[in-house]
């Protein structure tokens, strides 16, 4: 058919026409499609966006011209048309054009009834959106006869701005679009597509679409129909259909609404009308094929005659979103490719672990930092002991602290929950939290009474120790009682799509853990190997954190000898265990790093516990916890300082290592241990106990007669260590970035205390993101680079990574790619986030 578009800029949409989503919205494409497809589409006109936008400034057009596209007398509706539906817009307005003389002819062939609800809905839409009346004066009971609340609507109106209401449908037509114009381009709609992701100069476009009435003789009414369930994506004819009404007034209520199948709930309009229901099912499976997507039609029955009005992506949940893009690609309708990419990888994070219903009742306590995802239910504990009691009863809980420390390790171990009161995504809680895959809210809006053990809320309310509480991970917000929760879904179709995904990505993914257990989930992840082992985590249970303390409290050399030999088999047979889950896969084991007061208890009453436990006056105890504390302990002795100062904890750590792996090595692959030496800033530090390791290495072969290998390695978390990551990378196999250290220096940021003032910073663009959260590519990300360039400038083969809890960020895998890392390593729940988005980008690089 011929083109046209020479209406003052507005485009009659036919099926040759420069309709395009960025110049008419997506709503006027799909529109196209559904006219191409010989579907029955009312006569529809778009106006792209700089017509709209024109409409905004106040720009005449004739709009007589545009009135008479749709003949004599018609009545019409506009809708809004954005680039994105996600980006939303105003709403629509329906039955443009009712008139006094309109609604006679109406009442004649529709009878009054009809006829006085299309008047009154348009005197109330044009009245309250368009000249912004109070809505109060146009609401009336339902029990109040059309008729009389049309008379009461007119009345209103003429009251409020002293003139009748309008009756030149061309009028009218002028300022439906003028208003939606500027109601698009007002400051508040702005800000809020904006916080959706659009950009600050977002075109709106309007549709102008001659009405199907739904409402009068016969058959008639509205509807929408999908293919699909919205929750789980799985095949089923779904979908309302209310008799006498328009728009989607079917799925607003309960009332007066059919179903579209048979079903034992009510009355079906596959049962009223059977064959307008098959026309809508093969209208539905054709827009399914030829659109490429599953979608939601809206139609309109008018005496029997059917109307499609609109047909828009089917809302969907993250499982459902999933489910369909892979059944999509596998009944060939798109490309595998296309599957992956209309994922969003930060989804599969809610789908991987059991979630809040976001359909359940919640009474929100406290809102703080989405921490961890996922959802748990349990009873506040406020320390590690009530934890872990709890737990050996079987009875959940939810570890509430003031900030947690390595000695909250068992306790967290114990909780399905953590709910902080300080702290910021990268805080310690978070960075566990996420490692082991519980939900985890920090810098929560409450407050913790120790003494009482209480948790004082905002609005005054107070919880006990034993009270059930509800933690929301993914929204980051504590619910009182217990919410339903959704299971977590690892099905069929999840791993079809991480199937297709592991195919053509092409940078490593490795999974942060520090435990057997957490090694068994990097590996049913499909992790690659792990990245990063924090051994001193093993050291925080059960009988080692009292051996570790003998250590630390040994004044000669003998006796601290006696206490690490006594560490030595349960590190070998943590090793042995880690070795034996991830077979055949790299694992990189962290030497100890964190400052050795970490392990000692921080109040009086945990002194004297100790004391009693080591048989120690408690004046010597106390004296040991002073002379061990640092002004600034994350900066002082700890990492490969602690190692060099107390070479025993390493040579332990290396023998254990050792011994492990030619224990692995008689049942299974051959291991190759990666050992990395954290907080590196010197040639000389790695030097120093590279030959320790070597030797340590040297006496295990001799005494077993067994020969291995294995890669000594650094962990680049200083800015010196990045600037001088040629001297380094001399002595060392492979330099793995830990970034979560490295932007507290490169900042001089405390991870724990940004959450304070982060916020207010992001707010007001000092910074365009938080530094923990997302990578900063301009800053630390240069370091990044710097360090891997001159590394591999000095040794070719050097591997490089990052460990730090950036590397489960898309952005920030994106970054890595570029820059030619070797593998990005990650807490193990978002392992799959990371294998997902790094096969985006390879389909982005494609297109």
């Amino acid at each position: 058919m011929q083109q046209e578009s020479d209406i003052l800029g507005f485009t009659r949409i036919r099926r040759v026409a420069p309709i395009a989503v960025n110049t008419h919205g997506g709503r006027a494409k799909c529109l196209q499609r559904l006219i191409r497809l010989d579907l029955p589409v009312p006569e529809t006109v778009a106006l792209s966006f700089d017509a709209v936008h024109h409409l905004a400034e106040g720009q005449k057009f004739d709009k007589q011209a545009l009135l008479r596209v749709f003949g004599d007398a018609p009545l019409l509706s506009v809708r809004p048309s954005s680039e994105d539906p996600d980006w939303g817009g105003p709403g629509a307005i329906l039955n443009i054009g009712m008139n006094d003389a309109r609604h006679a002819e109406l009442t004649a062939s529709h009878g009054a009834e009809a006829a006085d609800a299309l008047y009154l809905r348009f005197v109330q839409s044009f009245a309250v959106h368009v000249e912004r009346l109070d809505p109060e004066l146009f609401e009336f009971d339902a029990s109040t006869p059309v008729s009389e609340a049309l008379k009461s609507a007119l009345e209103a109106h003429e009251d409020e701005t002293g003139e009748p209401f309008p009756q030149d449908a061309a009028e009218q037509l002028g300022q439906v679009l003028r208003s939606m114009a500027r109601a698009w381009e007002g400051t508040t709609a702005r800000l809020l597509r904006q916080a959706k992701g659009a950009p600050a100069d977002a075109g709106l476009g309007l549709i102008v679409q001659a009405m199907a009435l739904g409402v009068g003789p016969g058959e008639s009414g509205a509807g929408v129909i999908q293919l699909v369930d919205s929750d789980t994506g799985a095949p089923l004819i779904k979908g309302r259909y209310k008799r006498q009404s328009q728009g989607r007034e079917a799925v607003s209520g309960e009332v007066d609404a059919l179903y579209l199948t048979r079903d034992t709930r009510g009355p079906s309009l596959e049962e009223a009308q059977p064959e307008i229901f098959a026309t809508l099912v093969e209208i539905s499976k054709k827009c399914r094929t030829r659109l490429r997507e599953e979608m939601q039609v809206e139609f309109t029955i008018e005496n029997g005659k059917l109307s499609i009005l609109d047909a828009v992506r089917v809302p969907r949940s993250s499982r459902a979103a999933l489910r369909i893009a892979v059944q999509l690609a596998e009944d060939g309708i798109i490309p595998r490719t296309e599957a992956i990419t209309r994922v969003p990888a930060r989804s599969l994070t809610e789908l991987l672990h059991q979630q809040v219903d976001p359909s359940a009742k919640r009474d929100v306590i406290a809102q703080g930092i989405a921490a961890s995802p996922g959802g748990a239910v349990g009873r506040i504990v406020f320390n590690s002991s009530v934890a872990q009691s709890y737990q050996s009863r079987g009875d959940p809980c939810i570890l509430v602290r003031r900030e947690t420390t390595p000695e909250d390790i068992r306790g967290m171990h114990s909780s399905v929950g953590i709910l902080t009161e300080r702290g910021g995504v990268t805080s310690h809680a978070a960075v566990i939290a996420r490692g082991m895959g519980v939900p985890c809210v920090v810098g929560a809006s409450m407050r913790i009474n120790s003494r009482e053990r209480t948790l004082e809320l905002a609005d005054g309310r107070k919880l006990q120790e034993g009270d059930l509480l509800t933690l929301d991970g993914s929204a980051g917000v504590a619910l009182l009682g217990a919410v339903d929760m959704l299971p977590p879904v690892k099905d069929h179709w999840y791993l079809k799509l991480m199937e297709w995904a592991d195919a053509i990505r092409d940078i490593g993914v490795r999974a942060n853990a520090d435990t057997p257990m957490d090694a068994a989930l990097a590996r049913d992840f499909k992790a690659e190997g792990i990245g990063l082992c924090r051994t001193e985590h093993m050291f925080f249970e059960g009988d080692r954190l009292t051996v570790m303390r003998e250590m630390i409290f040994a004044s000669r050399h003998e006796d601290r000898a006696e206490a690490i030999a006594r560490l030595l088999p349960m590190q070998r047979s943590d090793f042995i265990e880690l070795f034996r889950i991830m077979e055949g896969l790299p694992v990189c084991i962290r030497l100890f790093d964190p400052p050795l007061h970490e392990f000692l208890p921080s109040d009086r009453e945990g002194a004297k516990e100790l004391a009693e436990a080591l048989d120690l006056p408690l004046s010597d105890v106390t004296r040991r916890i002073e002379w061990l504390s640092e002004f600034n302990p994350m900066l002082g002795m700890r990492g490969v300082r602690l190692g060099i100062t107390f070479p025993e904890i390493y040579e332990m750590q290396a023998r254990a290592i050792f011994e492990a792996t030619i224990e692995a090595n008689k049942h299974g692959a051959p291991v190759v241990p990666e050992i990395m030496i954290p907080l590196v800033s010197a040639k000389r530090e790695v030097e120093l106990v590279k030959t320790q390791i070597d030797g340590v290495a040297a006496a295990v072969r001799t005494e077993n007669g067994a020969e291995f290998t294995y890669r000594l390695g650094v962990m680049v978390e200083t800015p010196r260590a990045a600037l001088r990551a040629g001297d380094i990378a001399q002595n060392a196999a492979f330099l793995s970035f830990g970034t979560n250290d490295l932007t507290q220096m490169a900042y001089g940021l405390s991870r724990d205390d940004a959450g304070r003032f982060m916020n207010a910073y992001v707010q007001q663009g000092v910074f365009p993101e938080d530094p923990f959260h997302m990578l900063d590519f301009e800053g630390v990300g240069e370091l990044l680079k710097i360090g891997a360039e001159r590394g591999r400038l000095a040794r070719p083969d050097v591997t490089v990574a990052v460990c730090g809890e950036h590397g489960g960020n898309p952005e920030s895998i994106a970054f890595c790619r570029e820059a030619g890392f070797d593998y990005v390593s990650c807490s193990p729940f978002r392992v799959p986030v990371a294998r997902l988005a790094a096969a985006q980008l390879v389909v982005a690089d494609v297109k």
